[in-house]
């Protein structure tokens, strides 16, 4: 996807933690221009890390569910760099929050419609703002949107979690058909990076069994070992954006890859 005459641009949200901040830590080497945007402040040792690793990286203290802030600080951004300066551009929509697990009529409005806003809203905004940014650039671009096997199979006390995956995915499908109109257009996936041992995955296994039946299933998942650390999944999902193929199939899984 590279080339050695320019640098790359990645840009990953939810950068400050478990698969994002993976992610971040992977992408850090010479040629590689890194923006991550997370809620919090600027982290320190991920500054470091970039120094140590040669790699340049730019942090964004953003609130993400402020949705359209985002979406044009962003295209703002991209719109001012140099159209020929990068060789490859790369969106990756990694950010999203787990309400507590269990039926929704049990969770405030107000949390409901920031996992929404969050998990789904924003994606499909920062993607519409990379499009618009990046547009005239001969570029390589790819969006890759982290998605779950939970949005594409239903569990008692998972709906709201499983909606914004399953609109990710559908959101990738149409996309990728948009994008084939055109004569450069981007490649998109919605990638299911396999179980984590990540928050989400602890929220899941703490679950009271009588709200989330699935609960013994999720807890037999770390006892088995059978869940990846954010860093070996950040490098399977890292590999899989590296793919010629990539694109072919806008909704895939990490475990058929």
């Amino acid at each position: 996807m590279n080339n050695a005459a320019a640098p790359s641009l990645f840009i990953v949200t939810g950068s400050s933690r478990g698969l994002g901040r993976a992610l971040v830590e992977l992408l850090l080497a010479p040629q590689h221009h890194v923006l991550g945007i997370a809620r919090g402040d600027d982290d320190d040792a991920l500054a470091q890390h970039a120094r140590e690793r040669g790699g340049h990286l730019e942090q964004w203290a953003q609130d993400l569910s402020r949705t359209v802030e985002a979406a044009q600080r962003l295209e703002h951004w991209l719109a001012a760099l140099p159209p020929t300066r990068f060789s490859s551009a790369v969106l990756i929509n990694n950010a999203a929050v787990l309400p507590k697990p269990g039926p929704i009529d049990e969770l405030p409005f107000p949390t409901l419609s920031a996992a929404l806003r969050l998990g789904l809203e924003a994606p499909l905004l920062l993607s519409t703002a990379f499009l618009r940014g990046t547009r005239g650039w001969r570029a390589e671009r790819r969006l890759l949107h982290i998605s779950s096997s939970l949005g594409r199979r239903a569990i008692a006390g998972g709906a709201v979690y499983g909606a914004v995956k399953a609109g990710l995915d559908q959101f990738s499908r149409a996309f990728a058909l948009d994008e084939a109109l055109k004569d450069h257009g981007a490649r998109s996936v919605a990638l299911a990076p396999g179980p984590i041992d990540t928050g989400m995955q602890r929220r899941m296994r703490d679950a009271d069994v009588d709200r989330v039946p699935e609960q013994p299933r999720f807890a037999a998942l770390l006892a088995e070992g059978a869940l990846d650390s954010p860093h070996d999944a950040a490098a399977k999902v890292l590999d899989y954006l590296q793919r010629p193929d990539f694109g072919a199939q806008p909704v895939a899984d990490i475990v058929d890859a």
